[in-house]
């Protein structure tokens, strides 16, 4: 199949949905397709090989100025086309700019309007191109592209997938009165898009009626990664034993809830990206922990080797968790609230760690210290995971599911 896949840069910073899109699209073309990973906004970044093309449409400077200025918006979008220059970019992404939440809310919904907001000339441009390309289908990353269905399947005349990520904690979180106002849009937008897939049902049960959708119509395809360069960290529990969490450092991961869970004698190691904004948020984390940014990915697998459970005990519905699915690759366990796609995620692999009462930092510290003092317990869940992610949380696996649907949807 030709696959026209429709992906979103995160300014710069390696963000879960680009580490999935991007080994999603790489395993598809290893088994024969012709994927078009397309970035929007900016180009993306992730810790394996890029397969994303070397292209963005609806750059991010591009549709702020679109969004923010109406002489701009005239522009025809030949003229503004070096302001999605790629490197331009990726130049722009370095400098950490604080946007006010108020135009953060405007553009998105700007965005969720499609072809009756401010970015019709741009949303016109991107069609034009996938018209050319000719696919068989197209897929959006998030409903939070749902403004260009309309016009893409208009326009390129093929089927239209849309996955949900984990969008909706963002879209709640928008200044009033944007989270009604963007849902009403995506709702209408939505029609447009064929069929749905959910990374969990959890997910499809949340996000799906928000957009006008039935859940139990939403097909779940778990996430998978990439497992080929993991190995199992050793069998010997750490001296002193270690606690590590990978991810974003935001108070919505609850990093700190880890410094009260655990005694000031036990070791933990963070790992993950910080924006400018948590800084504070993040500065007592470092006092007692360390903490690395920015990794790569032979440095991340290295830090999981290192750990004997990670934990990422956030306060929201995480929608893929692939820092479980790495820890596993790693035969590491863990330790995760009991919400979202962390219950999903254990169940399928039919163990690998504990789960705890979202917020409980008394049950978080006794988990931890249950699997301290029960090393071999601690190995049996390990391993249980490594199983896990080596013979089913596969980006392959992910790949097949999805394509399966394709097919399915493109043959009707």
């Amino acid at each position: 199949m030709r696959i026209a896949y429709i992906t979103a840069g995160a300014g710069g910073t390696i963000c879960g949905n680009c580490l999935r899109d991007n080994a999603l699209a790489t395993a598809m073309q290893k088994l024969g397709h012709e994927v078009l990973l397309l970035p929007v906004y900016t180009p993306i970044r992730t810790d394996e090989t890029d397969v994303s093309a070397d292209s963005v449409y609806l750059g991010g400077v591009n549709i702020y100025l679109r969004q923010k200025s109406s002489l701009f918006r005239n522009i025809p979008a030949l003229l503004s086309r070096p302001l999605d220059n790629p490197g331009f970019l990726r130049w722009v992404s370095q400098f950490a700019v604080k946007t006010l939440p108020e135009d953060l809310g405007a553009l998105t919904l700007a965005t969720a309007q499609g072809e009756d907001g401010p970015l019709r000339e741009e949303i016109h441009r991107l069609a034009g191109f996938l018209k050319g390309y000719r696919p068989d289908v197209i897929h959006l990353t998030n409903s939070m592209l749902a403004g260009l269905a309309t016009a893409l399947k208009r326009e390129v005349g093929v089927p239209v997938f849309c996955s949900l990520q984990g969008e909706d904690y963002y879209l709640e979180h928008l200044p009033t009165p944007f989270p009604e106002q963007v849902f009403d849009e995506l709702r209408k937008q939505a029609r447009a898009i064929d069929q749905m897939i959910a990374p969990c049902r959890a997910q499809a049960q949340a996000l799906g009626p928000r957009l006008g959708k039935t859940p139990e119509r939403i097909p779940v395809v778990l996430p998978g990664i990439n497992v080929e360069d993991f190995e199992p960290r050793g069998d010997e529990p750490g001296d002193p034993f270690t606690v590590g969490f990978l991810a974003r450092l935001a108070p919505e991961k609850a990093p700190h809830f880890l410094l009260d869970a655990l005694p000031t004698g036990e070791r933990l190691r963070f790992a993950g990206w910080v924006s400018a904004e948590y800084e504070d948020y993040v500065a007592p984390i470092e006092k007692r922990a360390e903490v690395l940014r920015d990794i790569d990915r032979h440095t991340k697998i290295e830090f999981l080797r290192s750990l004997d459970v990670l934990s990422v005990p956030a306060i929201y519905g995480a929608s893929k968790g692939l820092y479980v699915l790495e820890a596993w690759a790693a035969a590491v366990p863990v330790v995760q609230p009991r919400i979202g796609v962390y219950p999903e995620l254990l169940e399928a692999a039919g163990g690998g760690g504990l789960l705890f009462e979202p917020g409980d930092v008394d049950e978080l510290g006794a988990m931890l210290e249950h699997l301290r003092t029960d090393p071999e317990q601690a190995r049996e869940m390990g391993m249980a995971g490594y199983r896990a992610a080596h013979e089913f949380f596969t980006a392959e696996r992910m790949a097949r599911e999805t394509v399966a649907l394709y097919e399915q949807l493109h043959s009707e």
